[in-house]
């Protein structure tokens, strides 16, 4: 479980995090949504201490993340970030292993089970027979898969992923939120499509100017009044078998 509690955060003078509270219960999907701006990536990285909030704390089953060193939030949280380029060239499996660090010690650093799992994950996110190719090799989405293998081998009990459908393809998106899903961890992503957010989360958390405006599962925070007013468009609820759908068009239209 990720416990939020009354946290602030400020660049500089500007109030970016505004006294939010929520939780992401323990092997639930927590979605963070909001428009451009509203503070979503900010708030995913105060909660694996990337960022210190000024006011308030977030506790990670108990303990509180500010008690916990570095070592310690890397072996309880997996995060996929929003912006991870390669720094130098690795290949894929380089790349995925890397995720076993935190698990094994120097001397039996990616050992047979290691490469194992490491298989695996590729596997999982659709890179078989990527294994040798570099990163500089890949595309945006590819390497983005990379990532969240590599997240997947830390086998940590809290995946955290800052728009991890970004540069993938629809088939590709789906995949990897149904994965996301198959993992049963304590999961907080932040997504921008709302109708992914809808089909993939237990719970959802709407942002707008640093607060959260709006917290339940789907079905009570993506109703078309609200995100109409959020957004700043004209939204509609359409139903289609068990799926809800929101359907967007301009107010001028």
């Amino acid at each position: 479980m990720i416990e939020i509690k009354d946290v602030e955060f400020k660049y500089g003078d500007r109030l970016v995090i505004d006294n939010i509270t929520v939780t992401a219960s323990s092997g639930r999907i927590l979605g963070l949504i909001g428009p451009n701006g509203a503070g979503k990536s900010t708030l995913l990285s105060l909660i694996y201490r990337l960022l210190t909030p000024q006011h308030g704390n977030v506790v990670v089953d108990g303990s509180d993340i500010r008690a916990l060193s570095r070592n310690e939030v890397a072996q309880r949280m997996a995060v996929v970030a929003q912006h991870n380029e390669a720094t130098m060239p690795l290949t894929v499996f380089d790349c995925v292993a890397l995720g076993r660090l935190g698990k094994s010690t120097i001397f039996n650093y990616c050992n047979d089970a290691d490469n194992e799992l490491v298989r695996q994950a590729i596997n999982y996110v659709g890179l078989a027979g990527y294994e040798r190719r570099l990163s500089s090799e890949l595309s945006g989405g590819e390497w983005q898969r990379a990532l969240i293998a590599r997240a997947i081998v830390q086998q940590s009990t809290h995946l955290l992923l800052d728009e991890p459908t970004n540069h993938l393809d629809i088939h590709h998106q789906y995949a990897v939120l149904q994965l996301m899903r198959e993992l049963s961890s304590t999961t907080v992503v932040v997504l921008h499509d709302l109708n992914l957010a809808a089909q993939f989360c237990d719970d959802l958390a709407l942002l707008q100017n640093g607060k959260i405006v709006a917290s339940g599962t789907p079905e009570e925070v993506l109703t078309a009044e609200r995100i109409s007013e959020v957004y700043q468009i004209h939204a509609e609820v359409v139903t289609q078998g068990p799926y809800r759908h929101l359907v967007y068009s301009p107010y001028n239209k």
